[in-house]
């Protein structure tokens, strides 16, 4: 295996890793409490999309654009769950910029598409 091909698969497997870590840790929370669900929820839905990101290997753009969705998901899973097991959120307005990172990654994801091939 060439050095970009070295390069290319350990950049996917941490997209690999992150949805295997958001499945299980969104099972564990959906068992947890009905209260949690939110963040739950959140990590479900969004581990299918970093397992694909990850397997696929896919493009610079696309992957730039899953670590903004994965820094938004910790941030605002991590404030929803911090409130919860703290008492206290992790810093002010941290569920709001985890949010708008969580929409600026799907809009990334989205504008990836629209972004040449190289062949």
């Amino acid at each position: 295996m060439g050095t970009t091909e070295q390069a290319a698969s350990g950049g996917s497997r941490i997209f690999v890793l992150a949805g295997g870590l958001c499945g299980a840790a969104g099972v564990a929370l959906s068992a947890a409490a009905a209260h949690l669900g939110t963040a739950a929820s959140f990590l479900l839905m969004h581990a299918p999309v970093f397992l694909a990101v990850g397997l696929i290997g896919a493009d610079r753009a696309l992957r730039i654009a899953s670590l903004v969705l994965l820094f938004g998901l910790v941030l605002f899973c991590g404030d929803l769950l911090a409130r919860d097991f703290l008492g206290s959120r992790l810093f002010p307005m941290s569920a709001p910029i985890g949010g708008t990172l969580l929409i600026a990654g799907w809009l990334a994801i989205a504008g990836s598409a629209l972004i040449p091939r190289r062949a």
